[in-house]
């Protein structure tokens, strides 16, 4: 931990402190540049979108910019930390955007605590940027704000800690259940936690298909039961069910399904031991984990796990999501991200997983094989193919559901995306460049 303390601190001051810059995409280097970049060229692009308002996606970078939001009161592991120490978690935020699908992102830390204060600052901000995404920002003011921002503004805000994480979840789900041989409407579901992921990974699984009576959401107090009132808020209320089970470990008993976007160490081996045959363990918090990768299958050499680790298979990781969830609404202009356009993204994430893994893949982590099953649930955060597969799955939904402005030809959008992305190919050759010259492990990640 020491090292990694020091190593951290050395990373963000080198050269520049931060991680984001901002960077000239136009010529600026004789009078006649600076004319046409500010006085008195600049007045012409401002006298047309004065007249069609939808000219700023036109002849400014607003298309292709996104706020990274946050009042710091929910930051990673570490809780309310405020707004100003969250600032390199919303850099970090910043850079993956542009490192993974060239979407510009700037980081908004706003010194604030009252979720109605938040909400008229961000709606104030709409003509700066193209979408919103919210980050770190405590529940239940967290739903709350984002239910008040979508209403109010006209372009995308996505708070990712809610939707990316379902996202992300729903698709390692969707093909867990496919290797178990389990139907999403049959199975029962035990979400450990009960804030902003946990809530809505439980609203999306009802969006999949799976009936909501078949999920049981346990927080620190216990199960979410019909009638409980300590701890409650209407966001919790609405998974309330009728059950005679108290605890955790009681609401696992039989369960098909374990999520766990809570605590570390709060699932015994016991546990494991009580759910259904073939059972589905998501052990999503980090660092650490409900239970560990190995822990689990060892009690339970018929389950399916999953962490949030890198280090283990089947890491279930947001940056599979948010930059290309981003990337296709921008593309298509999209006023909102609706419902329909995260179950896309979520299927293009399953359905690539079942693809053959190109070399550049293996190579990035030092594998010999990896292959769809048990092992190999959801795409790995480097392969390049799922800017290619989520941005247009995206994309089309908007068009398909009537949120976007702009309608585009998928075949060609995938064509101009990848030219686009080129730049992160070439940080993808030299991260797989690099990391090929070490031995692959001779165990393959598969089914």
């Amino acid at each position: 931990m020491k090292h990694l303390h020091e190593q951290a601190l050395r990373y963000h001051r080198m050269g520049r402190p931060g991680k984001i810059a901002i960077a000239i995409t136009k010529p600026a280097a004789n009078q006649d540049d600076l004319t046409l970049a500010y006085s008195p060229g600049v007045a012409e692009p401002v006298r047309e979108i004065q007249t069609n308002p939808a000219d700023a996606y036109t002849y400014t970078a607003k298309g292709n910019l996104v706020a990274v939001v946050t009042n710091g009161t929910a930051v990673l592991g570490l809780g309310n930390v405020g707004p100003l120490a969250a600032k390199p978690v919303m850099e970090g935020k910043a850079l993956l955007f542009k490192r993974f699908a060239d979407v510009d992102a700037y980081d908004l830390e706003v010194d604030t605590r009252n979720p109605d204060d938040l909400v008229e600052i961000v709606t104030a901000l709409e003509p700066t940027f193209g979408g919103i995404n919210l980050e770190d920002i405590a529940a239940p003011e967290c739903f709350y704000i984002e239910e008040e921002l979508r209403a109010r503004m006209n372009i995308p805000v996505f708070h990712d800690d809610q939707h990316g994480t379902a996202i992300i979840t729903g698709a390692a789900l969707l093909n867990a259940l496919d290797v178990a041989g389990k139907r999403l409407g049959d199975v029962r579901v035990v979400i450990s936690g009960a804030g902003a992921s946990a809530i809505a990974t439980a609203a999306f699984f009802t969006r999949l298909g799976m009936p909501q009576e078949h999920i049981t959401l346990v927080d620190t107090k216990g199960v979410i039961y019909a009638g409980r009132v300590e701890g409650m808020n209407p966001y919790k209320a609405r998974y309330a069910i009728r059950t005679p089970a108290r605890t955790l470990a009681d609401a696992m008993a039989g369960a098909d399904v374990f999520i766990g976007l809570s605590a570390a160490g709060i699932v015994s081996p016991q546990m494991l031991h009580t759910m259904a045959p073939r059972p589905i363990v998501f052990a999503l918090a980090n660092p650490d984990p409900e239970i560990g990768y190995d822990e689990a299958v060892a009690a339970r050499p018929d389950a399916i796990a999953a962490t949030g680790r890198s280090d283990y298979p089947n890491q279930v990781n947001n940056v599979l999501g948010f930059p290309f969830i981003f990337r296709g609404a921008l593309d298509v202009q999209a006023k909102t991200i609706n419902d329909e356009m995260k179950v896309a993204a979520s299927n293009a994430l399953a359905a690539l997983a079942r693809e053959p893994v190109p070399d550049v893949v293996l190579d990035a982590y030092g594998l010999s094989s990896l292959s769809f099953g048990p092992g190999y649930l959801i795409p790995t955060p480097l392969d390049p193919r799922v800017p290619l597969w989520v941005a247009p799955a995206v994309a089309e939904a908007a068009m398909r559901t009537g949120v976007a402005r702009a309608e585009t030809d998928l075949t060609a959008y995938k064509l101009q995306l990848a030219h686009r992305l080129q730049r992160t190919g070439g940080a993808m050759a030299e991260v797989s460049g690099r990391r090929s010259r070490r031995p692959r492990r001779r165990r393959a990640m598969a089914g």
